[in-house]
């Protein structure tokens, strides 16, 4: 069974409500239509109701059963000024802004409706930036008790591949921290492999990756990546993690044998922790287009509900997936 059609399976056994406040683009449209049609999650589309589904119907599909929310004529406007307004009243917020926030950005208001219990997660980015996605998840659901920042990361299911779990790999972080030291690596390597077991149901061995393997090259960025290791190490012991790795030694049983003997995770990775996201966000894309691979992301993790970004270059099949995965998630916060 492919990785995403056994996470359809587990959101069809529990369906949650996911919000998209992009109706305006096409591979939403279609997106909602397929996932009302597969029945994995109960969406709710931002929008216009007679333009969403004039829309619909042009592109030939049915969003018949979603409910179209238009916050112009919300009966729910008010509460939701009143409830945004008193989360942000100390940086500023008065309630003519969030009034102007609510009804100027869709985004803005689904995150008050997943905020306020009326949905369970919300995807959005095919067509805005993840800073319009991020932004107002961190001001209004705000970070994950516990968590020590809010990273990205993408599922990515390759076919025909013998590594990884059957191909399937989460790959950290691929969307938004640029630079992160090597404390900040060490925490998205722990937070990736939660999201991985929990995702995949398998166990995680995660490859902190670098140029170099085992001290082969001598830089401060290959140090960079050890102290991260190190530091994993101490601070989360339960995690079974490794590195500094190439991608080869990572995954690739023949080659860790010669690079990294004895390694706990050498050539058995399924979660690659990426040095910056330079890298992983070219790693990601390389694999997606070159190899055919699935890429579900960025998902993002450390927010205190599920919120999910969108690459503004996805298909709307990669929606249908990531609205899954987010109902999924959503049943795990329960």
């Amino acid at each position: 069974m492919a990785f995403i059609d056994g996470i359809k399976a587990k959101a069809k056994a529990n369906l949650k409500t996911i919000v998209l406040p992009e109706s305006e683009d096409e591979r939403t449209i279609r997106a909602a239509a397929k996932v009302l049609e597969e029945g994995t999650a109960k969406i709710v589309l931002i929008g216009n109701p007679d333009v969403v589904k004039a829309d619909a119907e042009k592109y030939g599909v049915s969003v018949e059963g979603a409910a179209i929310v238009d916050p112009e004529t919300s009966e729910k406007l008010d509460e939701y000024v009143n409830i945004l307004y008193e989360l942000r009243k100390n940086k500023g917020m008065t309630p003519e802004k969030a009034k102007a926030a609510l009804l100027g950005d869709r985004t803005t208001f689904g995150v008050v409706m997943v905020k306020n219990g009326e949905a369970d997660g919300l995807v959005s980015g095919a067509c805005h930036s993840t800073a319009n996605t991020l932004r107002p998840a961190l001001q209004i659901l705000r970070t994950a008790p516990g968590a020590k920042l809010v990273s990205a990361f993408f599922v990515m299911d390759v076919p025909n591949c013998e590594f990884g779990c059957n191909g399937t790999f989460v790959f950290a972080d691929c969307g938004l921290n640029q630079d992160p030291d090597s404390e900040q690596l060490a925490a998205i390597a722990a937070d990736s492999a939660k999201s991985y077991e929990a995702l995949v149901g398998k166990g995680a061995k995660v490859a902190f990756l670098s140029h170099s393997s085992k001290g082969s090259a001598k830089h401060a960025l290959v140090d960079k990546v050890a102290n991260a290791v190190a530091i994993a190490h101490e601070q989360y012991p339960d995690l079974v993690a490794d590195g500094e790795l190439q991608l080869d030694a990572a995954i690739v049983p023949s080659v860790a044998a010669s690079k990294a003997p004895g390694s706990p995770v050498a050539g058995q990775a399924n979660v690659l922790v990426f040095p910056n996201l330079d890298a992983g966000n070219i790693g990601y894309k390389l694999v997606q287009r070159l190899a055919k691979a699935e890429a579900y992301g960025p998902m993002l993790q450390g927010i205190a509900k599920p919120v999910n970004d969108l690459s503004r270059g996805c298909y709307w099949e990669d929606i249908v997936g990531v609205i899954a995965i987010t109902a999924v998630q959503a049943q795990l916060a329960d």
